[in-house]
C-alpha cells in the first residue's frame, strides 16, 4: 500500500479522497492554489503545499509544480480526483517517468477514450452498443453529407476531442447540416484545439444512463448497477439518481454484463464509467469517462462499496475487494449538485457564505468543503456541495430528498437550492417521466417560476 498520496485536486473531490486515504492509514498532502489557501482539504491534510496562482493553469494544471510537491513531501502517489489532471494521459506517463503511482488507469486507456472516434472504435470492437454514426472524422461537407443520408435525419455533429456541449450541433436538414459542420468545427477549434468532427443518428427522446465499473488492471472487471443522469442543462449533469427509473433487473444486468466483460478485455484498471443514450430499449454508447464521477456517491449509497478506496486499492495493486456476485443493489439514491449559482438564470454567485446549515438524519449524506465563513472563489467551478439521499424505495428517498432540501440553508450567496425544490415536488420528475431535453424545456416554460 501507499505510504502517502499527494492529492491534485481541490473543493469536496479532494476532502473526499482525504478521507479515503485515512481510512485506510495512507499519510495526505494536500496541494492548493493561494485562492484555496483557508480549504478544507488543505487543514485537514497531514500536509499541504502551494503550488501557485489562483488561475488553475499555474496551480492545479502546473505538471511542474504537482511533481515538485512529490519530491518535497515524498509522496509515491497521486490522486487527481476528476476534472483539471484527471483524463491527461501526459500526466499520467509524466507520473510514471517520475515513478510516481497514477491513482487512475492506463495511460493509454485514457488517450484511447479521451478521442471520441477512436473510444467509439474500440467500444464496437469490445461488443458495446454504439450509435449510428460516421467511422471516423468527417473531413468534408460531400462526406457529411452521405453519412448524413445513410443513418438518416436528424444527426449530431460533436467534437473529437471534447465534451460538455461545446462543438456539438444538431442538423434536421441538409441545408442545416452545412451550417452545423461550420459551426461545430469552428467551436471544437476554439475549445480544444482540434477541429475533428464525427456525425452520429440523433435521438430525439433519449435518457442519460452511465454504468459504473471498476477492474484490477489484470483482467478482472466489475459493473456496479446504472445511474440515470438524464436530468440536464447545457449538457451538465444537475441531478443524478440509481437505479434509473426507465430500466428494471434484465436491462441492468445485460448492459452490466456487456460492459463488464468488455473491461475485462480491455485490463481496465480502477474506475471507470461507460456512459450511454437509452431509447426505446437500446443502448448507444456516447463515451467512457476514465475517472472518479461527480456522481459517484449515488452508486455507493446503493452498493455500499467505497469506490475511491477500491481506486487506491488497485493503483497499488492490489486485486478488487468484491467479486460481481457481491453486487447487490439495495433501495434508491439521488444527488442534487447544489452550485453557487442563481437558480433560474443560472448567473455565477462567488462570495462569502455567511451561514451553512447542511442537512442531517438517516441515509442524508452531504459531500462539500464547503462551511461558515469559506469564500467561494471565482476562479473555478460553481460547486458548493452534493446533497446525496438514501432511500428503501424510490418514493422514499424522493420525500427524504424534499426533506433535506428545506433543510439545507447557504446563505450569502445565491445557490440551485430552490430549483431542487421545485423539482422534487414535480409530477413527472416523481414519476420518473423525464429525458435528457426534459429539464431545459421545464426552464424555457418557466416551470421554476419565482425563486426564494
Amino acid at each position: 500500500m501507499f505510504d502517502k498520496i499527494l492529492i491534485a485536486n481541490r473543493g469536496e473531490i479532494a476532502l473526499r479522497i482525504l478521507r479515503a486515504a485515512k481510512e485506510l492509514g495512507i499519510a495526505t498532502v494536500a496541494v492548493h492554489s493561494t485562492a484555496d489557501a483557508d480549504a478544507m482539504h488543505v487543514r485537514l491534510a497531514d500536509e499541504s503545499v502551494c503550488i501557485g496562482p489562483p488561475a488553475a493553469r499555474d496551480s492545479y494544471l502546473n505538471i511542474p509544480a504537482l511533481i515538485a510537491a512529490c519530491e518535497i513531501t515524498g509522496a509515491d502517489a497521486i490522486h487527481p480526483g476528476y476534472g483539471f489532471l484527471s483524463e491527461n494521459a501526459r500526466f499520467a506517463e509524466v507520473l510514471e517517468h517520475h515513478r510516481i503511482a497514477f491513482i487512475g488507469p492506463k495511460a493509454e486507456h485514457i488517450r484511447i477514450m479521451g478521442d471520441k472516434i477512436e473510444a467509439k472504435r474500440t467500444a464496437k470492437r469490445l461488443g458495446i452498443p454504439c450509435v449510428p454514426g460516421s467511422e471516423g472524422g468527417i473531413t468534408d461537407e460531400d462526406e457529411a453529407k452521405r453519412v448524413a443520408k445513410e443513418i438518416g435525419y436528424p444527426v449530431i455533429i460533436k467534437a473529437a476531442a471534447g465534451g460538455g456541449g461545446r462543438g456539438m450541433k444538431v442538423a434536421r436538414t441538409e441545408e442545416d447540416l452545412v451550417h452545423a459542420l461550420q459551426t461545430a468545427k469552428t467551436e471544437a477549434k476554439a475549445a480544444f484545439g482540434d477541429d475533428a468532427v464525427y456525425i452520429e443518428k440523433y435521438l430525439e427522446k433519449p435518457r442519460h444512463i452511465e454504468i459504473q465499473v471498476l477492474g484490477d488492471g489484470k483482467g478482472n472487471a466489475i459493473h456496479l448497477g446504472e445511474r440515470d443522469c438524464s436530468l440536464q442543462r447545457r449538457h451538465q449533469k444537475v441531478w443524478e439518481e440509481g437505479p434509473s427509473p426507465a430500466l428494471n433487473t434484465e436491462m441492468r444486468e445485460r448492459i452490466g454484463g456487456v460492459v463488464a466483460k468488455a473491461m475485462q478485455e480491455l485490463q481496465y484498471a480502477g474506475a471507470g464509467t461507460i456512459e450511454f443514450l437509452y431509447e426505446d430499449g437500446e443502448f448507444y454508447f456516447i463515451e467512457m469517462n476514465t475517472r472518479i464521477q461527480v456522481e459517484h456517491p449515488v452508486t455507493e449509497m446503493i452498493t455500499g462499496i467505497d469506490l475511491v478506496n477500491e481506486q487506491i486499492r488497485v493503483a497499488a495493486g492490489h486485486p478488487l475487494s468484491v467479486k460481481q456476485e457481491d453486487i447487490k443493489i439495495e433501495g434508491h439514491a439521488i444527488e442534487c449538485r447544489v452550485n453557487a449559482e442563481h437558480p433560474s438564470t443560472f448567473r455565477p454567485s462567488p462570495g462569502t457564505i455567511s451561514y451553512f446549515h447542511p442537512p442531517g438524519g438517516l441515509g442524508v449524506r452531504v459531500d462539500s468543503a464547503a462551511y461558515q465563513g469559506y469564500r467561494i472563489p471565482p476562479h473555478y467551478d460553481s460547486l458548493v456541495g452534493k446533497l446525496i439521499v438514501h432511500g428503501r424505495t424510490r418514493n422514499e428517498c424522493l420525500m427524504r430528498l424534499r426533506r433535506a432540501l428545506d433543510e439545507f440553508v447557504v446563505d450569502g450567496i445565491d445557490t440551485t437550492l430552490p430549483l431542487f425544490r421545485t423539482l422534487v415536488r414535480n409530477p413527472e420528475i416523481q414519476n420518473g417521466q423525464y429525458d435528457i431535453h426534459w429539464l431545459e424545456n421545464f426552464l424555457k416554460t418557466g416551470g421554476l417560476g419565482e425563486t426564494e
